[in-house]
């Protein structure tokens, strides 16, 4: 590749791109924001090929939209870049390698330090290295199932550099689950730890990693092991590496470079058939448009200081811990705690202030989990918050008193905004760099430019202001969504495109305003979203179904104070069955521990004599959660037997829901 790649002709600098536009004045930004977003829809190969030239291509795109395969759209055919390059190699040779570009803090550990441009180029060069003399090449997979330490991100960049396609697992997921990503992904080679570090106490990684690996039906070639001092985990012979054992020798490698349109990274989502999805990433598409954010979304220039609180398991820590604030010079925040108990409710805040944070991303679930244990806000009271800009909060729907108490708190402004996984960065959202609009509790305002946002009734047809509908968005999709499902664009097609031809199908319902704000108010199918994360319905329902006693299951969402959602489940018993209560939901809760993990928050079931269902067999979820959540529900016309609903009422109510009557 070429190591300095000549920026296009006619390209303006990141921070400037649009500063002719944001001339027009606070008064005038409602107007701004529209204008900017129907340019994004009329136009958009002049709109984001302008945004391309934020980044160092090593060969110019022949076309911005590549249209030609309809409906799989892609991003800058032609073109050639690399990711690891624009995220870090170009800041250094712009004389920017002693800026920290991660702040590590982990207050769970007692461990904070800062990572210069300069240091992560050589510890990602030399990982990658070690990786290439070990076979890895462009093109092949690896899995990355590690908690929240610099190694992690090393690992995605050091895959980055090379045009290998990276897979980060959650760290902590069941075996099993492990088992099933590396079956579809079937990688190479696997870069691990030994352990995380919970408020709980240490989680061993190697254990549920070696269960993982005798599970699967693929055989991975190496592990990579990051022994950590809190524990220090055993190494296969012949398989297992250590991490510092193999990055002493390791010889420094420069970036590859890659097609635009070739993947950077697999992400896995639940499936509604508990078969999970392989989101793929592009990396021409994906460093575009995540560039473009940073600066318009959550206005950060380089230098700035950006931290999203989340994991590098899940989208955002893909977009907003690693990738987004590295691509634009910024200092991004690597945190290993939690927003309460790491060690009190005011961690977050003594973090931004000690390190000068300008824009914090969270989700609801932190800020009420700190809500709870500090009402008033007494550990905020001698923090001098002055250097925060902005909060913003995703990962699930916002409710207004959330929203209300940081503001009352921080007197800032917090911002909701909406995406998905599958999206990769912000559908809805202020654009706060750029044209921030008034904000409206309940709304992650306005669809941002290149996403064409409608609300659809089930015919198809675009449904009147504050009237509900399934959320969709018309295609092409803008640059960094997903390009497919990995090894599977029948399922692609099938999951997000087939229920209304020409639009992506969000999952999601709601409503838009007559101002054209959104509304997000609810899945339309079984996912259940608990504190930010998405687990399907189906899987619980399979674990639940693996106990020796249980006939039947079935599991829905109910509404919590804290996580937004958590997973209740109802089981009809095998007859003959002679557990008491307490056996079967200590049993069961140990069960779906075991097989998801404790992510899941498990910890609602009971066994009904039977479930509520329609003629033809189908179990009325949706019913069972209006009940559940003592909403008005209309007593479905094909319902095999109206009686199921009461006892599915008094099990609910025994476990502290459904208070109205059927």
């Amino acid at each position: 590749m070429a190591h300095k790649p000549n920026r296009m002709e006619g390209e303006a600098d990141m921070s400037t791109v649009s500063g002719g536009r944001m001339s027009f004045g606070e008064d005038h930004m409602k107007d701004l924001h529209n204008q900017l977003h129907q340019e994004s829809i009329d136009n958009p190969n002049a709109f984001w090929g302008e945004a391309a030239g934020a980044l160092a291509w090593d060969k110019t795109f022949e076309r911005v939209l590549d249209d030609s395969q309809a409906p799989m759209y892609r991003w800058f055919s032609g073109g050639q870049l690399n990711t690891c390059y624009n995220a870090v190699d170009r800041h250094v040779e712009a004389g920017r390698g002693e800026q920290v570009a991660i702040q590590y803090v982990s207050p769970i550990t007692g461990t904070e330090y800062g990572i210069t441009y300069n240091e992560l180029q050589a510890q990602v060069s030399r990982l990658a290295g070690y990786m290439a003399s070990q076979g890895v090449v462009k093109g092949d997979r690896v899995i990355i199932y590690m908690p929240m330490v610099p190694e992690t991100a090393y690992a995605m960049l050091a895959c980055a550099r090379l045009g290998a396609i990276h897979s980060v697992v959650f760290g902590g997921f069941a075996a099993n689950e492990l088992a099933t990503r590396i079956d579809d992904a079937t990688p190479k080679m696997i870069l691990s730890a030994s352990c995380g570090v919970e408020p709980s106490g240490v989680v061993a990684y190697k254990p549920l990693l070696d269960d993982a690996l005798e599970q699967a039906s693929h055989k991975v070639e190496q592990c990579v092991i990051l022994n950590r001092p809190q524990l220090q985990a055993d190494l296969v012979d012949g398989r297992d590496v250590d991490w510092q054992g193999a990055m002493a020798d390791a010889p420094n490698i420069e970036c590859q470079t890659v097609e635009a349109t070739d993947p950077l990274y697999i992400l896995y989502t639940s499936g509604t058939t508990g078969q999970p999805k392989g989101v793929v990433r592009d990396n021409g598409g994906h460093a575009v448009a995540l560039a473009w954010s940073m600066k318009h979304i959550y206005d950060i220039d380089p230098g700035d200081v950006f931290w999203a609180a989340s994991d590098v398991g899940w989208v955002v820590g893909h977009s907003y811990i690693v990738y987004g604030p590295l691509l634009v010079g910024a200092t991004t925040v690597l945190f290993e705690g939690k927003p309460v108990g790491t060690p009190d409710p005011g961690i977050f805040w003594r973090t931004i202030a000690k390190y000068n944070v300008k824009s914090f991303f969270t989700a609801p679930t932190a800020i009420r989990a700190i809500k709870r244990d500090d009402p008033e806000g007494d550990y905020l009271k001698d923090v001098d918050l002055s250097c925060l800009g902005t909060l913003f909060l995703a990962g699930e729907r916002c409710d207004p008193d959330t929203l209300h108490w940081a503001e009352q708190q921080l007197d800032k402004p917090v911002i909701d905004h909406w995406w998905q996984t599958e999206t990769g960065w912000p559908v809805a959202a202020n654009l706060m760099g750029t044209a921030p609009v008034p904000v409206k509790a309940g709304s992650p305002a306005k669809a941002v430019p290149g996403y064409d946002v409608q609300v659809l009734d089930e015919m198809g047809d675009v449904v009147a202001p504050d009237q509900s509908g399934n959320v969709v968005i018309k295609l092409p999709l803008p640059p960094g969504t997903l390009a497919t499902l990995w090894q599977n664009e029948g399922r692609y097609k099938e999951s997000y495109l087939s229920m209304y031809p020409g639009y992506y199908l969000t999952g999601d319902a709601g409503y838009m305003d007559e101002d054209g704000y959104l509304y997000i108010m609810s899945r339309i199918d079984d996912i259940i979203n608990v504190a930010g994360h998405r687990l399907s319905t189906g899987r619980f329902e399979e674990v639940l179904c693996q106990h020796e006693a249980v006939a039947e299951a079935a599991v829905i969402g109910v509404d919590d104070k804290l996580k937004g959602q958590v997973p209740l489940g109802l089981v009809v018993l095998k007859k003959g069955c002679d557990l008491s209560d307490e056996q079967l939901y200590k049993e069961l809760i140990a069960l779906v521990r075991e097989q998801i993990g404790p992510v899941a928050a498990f910890k609602l079931v009971s066994a009904v004599p039977k479930l509520p269902k329609t003629r033809s067999g189908k179990i009325l979820r949706g019913t069972m959660r209006k009940i559940a959540d003592n909403q008005e529900f209309k007593m479905p016309a094909t319902i095999e037997d109206p009686y199921t609903l009461e006892l599915v009422r008094n099990a609910l109510t025994r476990m502290g829901y459904a208070d109205a009557h059927v």
